[in-house]
C-alpha cells in the first residue's frame, strides 16, 4: 500500500516563478529530474506558469491534500516527460502545467487537474493506463484515457485517424463531461504556441480548431474558451485580416469611448431610479465574430454597428422583464431585434434577454439582460453546472447530457468514423429556430431544417414513414423549409419509407444518420430478394432447382465462399459482386450438362472421359468472378 501523500512544503515544491522572468530556469523537486533547459520561451508574449504558481493558485481552493495529490501528479509527468520538448524549445512539462492552469479558471477539482498534467503521459511516453490506475486511481486514468488519441491502430488516412479520435473523445466525453474539459483546455494552450510550428501544420491545426474545438466550446456554453479559439485560429489562418481588423477595432473603441461611458452611466442611473440593483458590464464582439459578420451578410466594417454592447445582470428572473422595460423607456428599441433566451433557452443551456436599441447619435447598440444565475452559465457554461454538483462528473445539465445522447445514436447509425465527422460538424453549428408541435410543444431545429428534420425529431418512426405536413393548417411538401414560430403537424403513411433524395432537403444530422440507415437496410433488403430471384433461375438453367439444394449443401457452400449467411451471399449475388451462373454450378454440382465438379475446374475423370470419346477435354479457368476472361493468341493458333 503506497503511503498517503502530504502537501508539498516551501522546502519540497519548486519555488514560485518571478512575475517576469529572464533566463529560463530549472524546477526541481525530490525524486524528479531537472525539467528545464536552453531554449526560448514560447512565442506568446505571456509568461511561464510554473508548478510553484499552480500550487499556490490551488490552495485558495483546494483542500492541502488535494493540492498534494495535483503535486504528485506533476512529479510523475515531470519524470515521464523528461528529455522531451516542444517545438519551441521548451521542456515539454511547461506544457500539462499550462493547461491545468487555463482549467483552473473553473475551479475544477483535484483529479481533473491531475488528469490534465498527466494528459499526454499514455500518448507520449509510453506509460500504460494500468500504470495511472495504479498511482492515481481509475477516475484519473479513465480521464487521461479519454484525452489520448488512438496511436496504436492502422488507418488507411489522416481523415479517418482524426475521425476516429474525435469519435473516442466525444464517447468518453457522454461518460464524464471532464473529458472535454481537459482538451479543450489542451487545445487552447495549443493554439496560444501555434506560432511554433510550421505554417501548414499551423493552417492544419488552426481549420481543425475553427470546425470542431470552439463550436464544441459554443455548444456546451463555455464561451469565453470558444471566443479563444476563434480570434486564435483566425489569426493563424488569416494573419493579415485578423491585423487589419483588429486595428480596426482598436481604432474605433477609442473613437466611441465617450458614448459607450455615457450609455452605460444612463443605463445604470435610470435602474438605480427605479430601485434596481444591477450590475452594468460592457462587452465587446471578438475579432473572428466581426470578421463572420462581414462575410455572411457581405458588410464592410463600417456597417458593423453591434460590436460594443451590454450585460445587465439582474437578482430574478422577474426584474430581467423589469429592467427590459426600463431599458426601452430609455433607448427606443428597434423593430424585430428583440430575443427572449430565458423562455426559449438557446441548446447549449444559455439564457437572456436580448434588444438591440438606438444610442445616442444613431448608434446601435445591444444589451444583454439576466440573473446572476444566468451569467455564470453563460461564462462556464456545462461546467458551471458540473462545478456547483461538487465534481460529480456524472452530472451534467438535461441539455448537455441530451446532446451528448443524440451523438450517441449519430454514432452508432454512422456507417464508418468519416461519416460520423461529418455529422458532428453538421450538428456544431445550431443557429436555432423554434417551432412547435399539435400539443404545444417547443422544437429546437437548426436554421434551415425542414419537414423531415422535425419529423425524426420527434420520433425515428414518425420521421422513416412521413409523407407530407401542415404548417400552420396548410399542407406542404416534406422540402419545406420551417421558420421561427411555425406549427408542424406531421402526415405519416406506413407505406412511405426515406428516400435518397430526402439527403438533400436535411439539415440535422440526426435524420441524415436515420436516413442512410434506412436506405442501407432497403438496399440490402432488395439485394436479397432480387439474389434469390437470379439464383433462382441460374439453377433452373442448369435443370435443377434452388429447393433441390439441401441445408448441407448450402452450408458447405458458405463455409468454401465465407460468407457468414445465406441471406449475406444472396445480397452480394443482387448486387453484382457475385455471378449467379458461377454460384449455382458451385450448388448443383451434379446438373445435368456440367462436366465440372461444382467449383469451376475439370475433374481427371471428367477429362479421362472425354479423351475415352475422343473429344478434347475442356478446362474452366478459375479468375476473378465478374471479370472477362480474354484468351491469348497462343491458344487459338488457327
Amino acid at each position: 500500500m503506497k503511503s498517503q501523500p502530504t502537501k508539498p512544503t516551501r522546502t519540497d515544491r519548486p519555488p514560485k516563478a518571478p512575475r517576469r522572468e529572464a533566463e529560463p530556469r530549472t524546477d526541481t523537486a525530490p525524486g524528479q529530474a531537472s525539467v528545464a533547459g536552453a531554449g526560448s520561451a514560447e512565442a506568446t508574449g505571456t509568461q511561464r506558469f510554473l508548478i510553484g504558481d499552480l500550487c499556490t493558485l490551488l490552495e485558495t481552493y483546494l483542500e492541502p491534500r488535494d493540492v498534494a495529490d495535483v503535486y504528485r501528479a506533476y512529479l510523475f509527468s515531470a519524470e515521464a516527460h523528461v528529455g522531451q520538448s516542444r517545438r519551441s524549445g521548451e521542456p515539454y512539462i511547461y506544457h500539462p502545467i499550462a493547461v491545468a492552469h487555463i482549467l483552473t479558471t473553473m475551479r475544477l477539482d483535484a483529479r481533473t487537474l491531475s488528469a490534465a498534467i498527466l494528459h499526454d503521459v499514455i500518448e507520449d511516453t509510453g506509460t500504460s493506463k494500468e500504470r495511472l490506475i495504479e498511482e492515481f486511481g481509475t477516475d484519473v486514468a479513465d480521464l487521461v484515457d479519454g484525452v489520448s488519441k488512438i496511436t496504436r491502430i492502422e488507418f488507411q488516412s489522416q481523415e479517418e485517424a482524426q475521425a476516429e479520435n474525435f469519435r473516442k473523445m466525444l464517447l468518453a466525453m457522454a461518460s464524464d463531461i471532464r473529458v472535454i474539459l481537459i482538451k479543450l483546455a489542451d487545445r487552447l494552450h495549443n493554439m496560444r504556441t501555434i506560432s511554433a510550428l510550421a505554417p501548414a501544420r499551423r493552417r492544419a491545426i488552426a481549420r481543425e480548431t475553427l470546425d470542431i474545438y470552439a463550436p464544441i466550446a459554443n455548444r456546451l456554453g463555455v464561451r469565453q474558451w470558444a471566443m479563444d479559439l476563434e480570434d486564435l485560429a483566425f489569426s493563424a489562418l488569416y494573419p493579415l485580416r485578423h491585423r487589419i481588423l483588429a486595428e480596426a477595432v482598436r481604432k474605433r473603441r477609442a473613437n466611441r469611448r465617450a458614448i459607450v461611458d455615457k450609455v452605460r452611466n444612463a443605463i445604470v442611473n435610470q435602474l438605480k431610479q427605479e430601485g434596481f440593483e444591477a450590475e452594468v458590464q460592457g462587452r465587446e464582439k471578438n475579432v473572428y465574430s466581426i470578421y463572420k459578420k462581414m462575410h455572411t451578410k457581405h458588410l464592410p466594417f463600417e456597417q458593423v454597428y453591434d460590436i460594443y454592447g451590454f450585460r445587465v445582470i439582474v437578482d430574478k428572473v422577474d426584474n430581467c422583464y423589469r429592467a427590459l422595460g426600463v431599458i426601452h423607456n430609455l433607448y427606443k428599441p428597434i423593430p424585430g431585434r428583440f430575443k427572449d433566451y430565458i423562455a426559449i433557452p438557446k441548446a447549449n443551456g444559455y439564457q437572456s434577454l436580448h434588444t438591440v436599441v438606438f444610442g445616442p447619435f444613431g448608434v446601435s447598440i445591444e444589451i444583454q439582460i439576466r440573473t446572476g444565475e444566468m451569467h455564470r452559465v453563460a461564462e462556464a457554461g456545462v461546467a458551471s453546472h458540473w462545478l456547483y454538483k461538487n465534481g460529480d462528473g456524472d452530472a451534467m445539465p438535461a441539455h448537455a447530457l441530451q446532446w451528448l445522447k443524440d451523438l450517441l445514436d449519430t454514432q452508432q447509425k454512422a456507417g464508418n468514423p468519416r461519416e460520423f465527422l461529418e455529422h458532428l460538424k453538421i450538428d456544431l453549428f445550431p443557429d436555432e429556430v423554434y417551432v412547435f408541435t399539435p400539443n404545444g410543444e417547443i422544437k429546437k431545429l437548426p436554421r434551415g431544417a425542414t419537414v423531415i428534420d422535425f419529423a425524426y425529431d420527434v420520433h425515428t418512426d414518425v420521421g422513416n414513414h412521413c409523407v407530407g405536413a401542415k404548417v400552420n393548417h396548410q399542407l406542404v411538401p416534406l422540402r419545406t423549409v420551417l421558420r421561427n414560430g411555425d406549427h408542424v403537424e406531421v402526415i405519416t403513411a406506413e407505406w412511405s419509407h426515406p428516400s435518397p433524395a430526402w439527403l438533400s432537403y436535411v439539415a440535422t444530422s440526426k435524420a441524415r444518420a436515420h436516413i442512410r440507415s434506412n436506405l442501407k437496410n432497403q438496399k440490402q433488403g432488395e439485394a436479397v430478394k432480387l439474389g434469390e430471384r437470379l439464383l433462382g433461375r441460374a439453377i433452373e438453367d442448369l435443370g435443377a432447382s434452388l429447393a433441390q439444394a439441401g441445408a448441407a449443401a448450402r452450408a458447405a457452400l458458405l463455409a468454401n465462399l465465407r460468407f457468414s449467411s445465406w441471406e449475406a451471399l444472396l445480397a452480394e449475388i443482387g448486387l453484382g459482386n457475385r455471378l449467379a451462373a458461377v454460384v449455382a454450378r458451385q450448388l448443383i454440382p451434379a446438373a445435368p450438362g456440367d462436366a465440372g465438379d461444382g467449383g469451376g475446374r475439370a475433374t481427371l475423370g471428367a477429362v479421362a472421359g472425354t479423351a475415352a470419346e475422343g473429344k478434347a477435354p475442356a478446362f474452366a479457368i478459375r479468375g476473378t468472378e465478374g471479370v472477362v476472361v480474354s484468351y491469348a493468341r497462343c491458344c487459338r493458333p488457327i
